[in-house]
Formats: C-alpha cells, structure tokens, sequence
C-alpha cells in the first residue's frame, strides 16, 4: 500500500523512503506507483534537484512483492502495473538520484541502482539478483547497464547463479562509490544530496544526460519489459510463484 513508502521535500531534495519492514520492504504495485511518481516529478519540477532512495529497517528491499507476479502470472491481476512506469522513468531521469543501501538489495532494489548516480552502501550490505530462479528475466535496462559496468562473466554470475554480491565487490567493481557504517548510512546520504543540491542544476542534468544513452537504455529496456510479460505467463514461472507459495524448491527439470 501507498503508506508503505514515504515521500518528503526538504531544501530541494526529494526523499523517497521505503518503510516496509515488516515485508522487507517488497515493492507492491501501489509502492510502484509512488516511485514512479517521485521520479518523474523529480523530473519535471525544477524545485527538485536531487532524488534520494532510502529505505527503514534492516534491509533495503527484498525486490518486487512476488504476490503480484503470482497474480499477473495467472491473469488474475488485470489493472494498471506501476513498476514498468517506474523503470521507464529511470531510463530517462536527469535529476541527479543518490541511493541508500543497507542489509540486502534483491532483485529490483540492485537493477535500480544501475540508473542512481551515487551509490551508498552500509558495511556488510550484499546485492542478489534471482530473476533466473524465478523463471524471469532481468529488468530496468540492466541487461544492457550491468555488463558494460562490471563485465558480461560477473554480470552473467549474479544474474545465472543468484550468488549474492558483498558491499566490497560492488565497491571494487563500480556498482558503489562508498561504505559506510550502517548507523551513518542516512545522514551521510543526505550529506551528499545537500551537496549535489547546492550545485548547478542545469549544468548537473545535462552532463548526466550526456554521460548515459538514453535512447540505447530505453531500447533494452523495452525489450525487457515485453520478455518479462512473456515469462510471467510461462509455466516454469507459475512452478517458482507456486513453490515461493508453498515453501517448498520449484522443479524446473520437467519443463524444456
């Protein structure tokens, strides 16, 4: 639900909080909604001059709420889906965005930081990417953005395997810029907006904009999104929702 995330304006700074905890922080639908909506108006209002994910308790987020791909893999989720919007305005974002992550990022709480321009860790924080053990594929251009930051054969591991990532590779290999102490995590990102805040907009936005390629981005990434619709509707894929269901391992060997 929408009161599972928090959103707060302070001194140019856009802070989107998710607050979660007792789901680890698993995006709903309706929390897509709000990210979508804080990134696009991150976009649009010249009043916001930097976007800041964070998120409360002990983890960053366990990925998307798996009840709503169980549903959108049966048909029985027919409304409006937020996280493709979500991801789109990623794709296209020039507001400088600052991430916050502590315990474990899974899923799209790794993906989207591939589109964060700054990217804090907390000391001991790891990184996983499951898509394939869910029968998916993975999202948020990052089939594209994650080979060219750390190379296709550590791309390919975190995607293949699941194995997750320590907060020292993802500091060694680029995906982070800094560690820091988990207790000093949310200042210290506030530290770094304010300082992004007080420097020149419009010379900001347009050198992000010059550093990415929007229109290869937005290519990959909608092919993705039209894949994973794809998936969502595959039998392996309704054998691993099942199985999550059930607590139980998805068998996958009578699938070809």
């Amino acid at each position: 639900m929408a009161e599972d995330i928090t959103v707060e304006w302070s001194t140019g700074i856009l802070t989107v909080t998710l607050d979660r905890p007792a789901k680890r922080n698993a995006i709903s639908n309706d929390m897509y909604r709000v990210l979508a909506d804080a990134v696009e108006r991150a976009d649009t209002d010249p009043e916001v001059r930097v976007l800041v994910f964070r998120a409360h308790g002990e983890m960053f987020t366990s990925g998307n709420d798996l009840s709503d791909f169980a549903a959108m893999s049966t048909g029985e989720s027919t409304g409006e889906q937020h996280g493709g919007r979500f991801i789109r305005a990623l794709a296209v974002a020039t507001c400088p965005i600052v991430a916050a992550v502590q315990g474990r990022a899974v899923g799209i709480g790794v993906t989207l930081l591939l589109h964060c321009d700054y990217v804090l860790l907390a000391e001991g924080a790891t990184l996983t990417t499951p898509f394939v053990d869910l029968a998916l594929i993975p999202e948020a251009g990052s089939t594209l953005l994650l080979p060219e930051l750390i190379g296709h054969r550590r791309a390919f591991e975190m995607f293949a395997l699941a194995e997750p990532m320590t907060a020292d590779t993802a500091l060694e290999c680029g995906i982070a810029n800094r560690l820091v102490p988990a207790a000093d995590l949310h200042a210290e990102a506030g530290r770094i907006a304010a300082r992004l805040a007080a420097k020149p907009a419009g010379a900001l936005r347009t050198t992000k904009r010059l550093m990415r390629d929007t229109d290869a981005i937005m290519h990959r990434t909608e092919a993705e999104l039209e894949i994973f619709r794809q998936r969502l509707r595959t039998d392996e894929a309704r054998e691993a929702f099942t199985a999550f269901a059930e607590k139980r391992a998805p068998d996958f060997t009578r699938f070809r």
